[in-house]
């Protein structure tokens, strides 16, 4: 899923804030930085998507440089159009994801992740679906699917598809459980 009108727009940012735990107010709009870069990626990928105006592609070039030096500042390489709503990204800190990659609604990705392309094909990418949480240090690369509801352990290194409901980890990655984070976050409740 990808914004395709300002109604879309407005969804991914709420699904973002609500992933991130950000309540509205002046305090979290100026200070907390990744909400910044969020909301910056989101309004790219909204013009990106739906602004094709000559003054729009001038304004796309802005925000393009604004999420760029974001990015740098938390040390994340996130393109526009690759995560669906309710991203939420746990920490600042090194975050690389492959333009080509494709992620799904409400992941949770923490910090020294890498997201790559097949070395042999560029095009190349991970697909991955919702509700899924990507721990510190992941490495996912190549031409994988990894199911809805998968969560990806500590320094995992997933070369392989994996289906849905299931608990990775290892290197190489293996299945550790059949319950996937959202049965830990349910049972928390």
């Amino acid at each position: 899923m990808q914004i395709n009108s300002k109604q879309d727009y407005q969804f991914f940012l709420r699904a973002d804030s609500e992933a991130l735990n950000i309540k509205p107010s002046l305090k979290n709009r100026l200070t907390h930085d990744i909400w910044a870069f969020q909301r910056s990626l989101r309004k790219l990928e909204y013009f990106i998507n739906c602004k094709y105006s000559p003054l729009a592609k001038v304004y796309t070039i802005y925000l393009r440089l604004k999420v760029r030096k974001k990015g740098r500042k938390l040390g994340f390489s996130i393109p526009p159009n690759v995560f669906g709503p309710g991203l939420s990204i746990a920490h600042a800190g090194t975050v690389v994801v492959n333009a080509n990659a494709k992620i799904g609604s409400n992941c949770r990705i923490h910090v020294c992740v890498n997201i790559g392309a097949d070395i042999s094909d560029g095009s190349k990418a991970p697909s991955i679906g919702d509700n899924c949480y990507i721990g510190p240090g992941v490495k996912a690369y190549g031409d994988i699917k990894i199911g809805n509801n998968v969560g990806m352990g500590s320094n995992a290194v997933v070369n392989k598809s994996f289906d849905i409901n299931l608990t990775i980890a290892g290197v190489p990655a293996k299945i550790i459980s059949r319950v996937g984070p959202l049965h830990y976050r349910d049972s928390r409740k």
